[in-house]
């Protein structure tokens, strides 16, 4: 209740008072032992991820691996956080760049990754000197609540707060206080665009900060010298992994006209080895959508591919099974700028489009509102350049051989337009964590000012 959140609030600020006095390695190495206690625990924790979400296992457990991961990053870190010494233009002065936590950081995540984003931020934002208050999705609230604990008990070995990495669990009440609540210094929502831009509007409006990471239609474009022995499972992979339901799910899969049709044939086959059944399987590659709701989406979605002018080479329907199984799907013979081809359906539907040349495609992975991943394979060390170029993919990830999927947590994960501009985890995405202070500092005796400015 809202109640429970303005307790909880109170708890979190009041321990942030004794969190920013711990030195930051020392924080480091708390952030190192709650990776240890999660890492001890990784299979119940992966088996409770599969259990709520639905996607396989192995999935569930690598995403609690991918907390551990960050958890060390951030101890390296730790040692590492700071601002440089700049050379003053008067004498005797000291110009410094000091680097301070934000305070109290608020994290909204989605139920499709409920433990990693969680962890991608507040791993950084303690080692930073923040306190954590975490809303997880309303539908996966049990991995909420086995996280927090685990982190709590570590914290409270450590004689801190358990309350610095608080948890609510709740509704959209929960996450509209967070967006107006001055107390959250940065409120960082991890969602679809739609209410990350309600979001975004309720935290610029009381002028605070935000970290958006919000939706993707990413892209694969397949050039005439590409590998297919690497296409095929890449293609695979980022369009039916977690049921078609990661931001950075493959959803457009553009083909060179001239290996249009052997790659869809490939396609269709290697989709039809895909063993469907229940995420705990250990031989199950691909478990059921989240909600009965995401199906509709999914038959809907199908349906407009149809009136569009698509055809389904591959899949489009309902299993007939208990539980939230669609068939993974191919839609061809759309038009690149078909509307249902600019819509990202949370479901596993791939467009495979076609092109002819490079600056037309290129510019067809750009034309979508998102702007979070996007892959190319080719063998041509100037195409490759090029796409990594200012005229070439406008997005934050930026693959070359790779699926869009899988992002690794050292370099820093987000994307550009409607995706909302945030970065998490690795590279310098700290940053967003901090504030800056410019420093002066005059140990002489005279008072020269900047700009040789004489003031007498």
């Amino acid at each position: 209740s809202l109640e429970d959140y303005e307790e909880t609030v109170k708890a979190a600020k009041e321990a942030w008072n004794v969190w920013a006095d711990i030195p930051a390695p020392k924080r480091g190495e708390i952030v190192r032992q709650i990776g240890d206690a999660l890492r001890q625990k990784i299979k119940i924790l992966g088996s409770l991820v599969s259990l709520e979400m639905g996607k396989i296992f192995v999935e569930g457990v690598g995403e609690v691996q991918e907390y551990v991961d960050v958890c060390d990053y951030a101890v390296g870190l730790s040692r590492m956080i700071g601002g440089p010494i700049l050379p003053s233009e008067r004498p005797g002065h000291a110009l410094i760049e000091q680097w301070n936590p934000v305070g109290l950081v608020g994290i909204i995540t989605a139920f499709n990754f409920p433990v990693a984003v969680y962890g991608w931020n507040s791993a950084i934002a303690m080692i930073c000197g923040n306190a954590c208050l975490w809303k997880g999705a309303p539908t996966t609230s049990l991995i909420s609540v086995a996280v927090t604990k685990i982190i709590a008990k570590v914290l409270e070995d450590n004689k801190v707060p358990g309350a610095i990495c608080s948890l609510v669990c709740g509704g959209a009440d929960i996450g509209t206080a967070m967006a107006r609540d001055e107390r959250m210094d940065l409120l960082s929502f991890t969602g679809s665009t739609k209410v990350g831009k309600q979001v975004a509007l309720m935290v610029q409006e009381r002028f605070g900060r935000s970290l958006l990471e919000l939706g993707g239609n990413n892209a694969i474009i397949v050039f005439e010298d590409a590998d297919l022995n690497l296409v095929i499972p890449s293609a695979l992979f980022a369009a039916v992994g977690t049921a078609g339901q990661r931001c950075t799910t493959a959803r457009r899969l553009f083909l060179h006209e001239s290996v249009h049709d052997e790659v869809v044939e490939k396609l269709a086959k290697a989709y039809a080895q895909v063993r469907i059944g229940d995420p705990w399987d250990s031989d199950t590659l691909y478990g059921p959508l989240h909600t009965k709701e995401a199906v509709k989406m999914f038959l809907d979605a199908v349906e407009q591919a149809k009136q569009q002018g698509g055809s389904v080479v591959y899949g489009g329907k309902v299993i007939n099974r208990p539980g939230n199984y669609v068939e993974p799907t191919i839609v061809t013979d759309l038009p690149h700028n078909a509307p249902i081809v600019h819509t990202e359906t949370f479901a596993p539907i791939l467009y495979v489009l076609k092109f002819k040349g490079e600056e037309e495609v290129f510019a067809w992975n750009n034309e979508v509102k998102q702007g979070l991943s996007s892959s190319i394979f080719t063998k041509d060390l100037g195409r490759i350049f090029r796409w990594l170029g200012p005229k070439g993919s406008d997005c934050g990830i930026v693959n070359v051989n790779i699926p869009t999927s899988g992002a690794e947590i050292g370099g820093a994960f987000g994307g550009e337009k409607h995706t909302g501009g945030g970065r998490e985890s690795g590279s310098d995405s700290w940053k967003l964590y901090m504030r800056r202070s410019t420093c002066t500092i005059n140990y002489s005796k005279d008072l020269p000012l900047a700009q040789g400015i004489k003031f007498q």
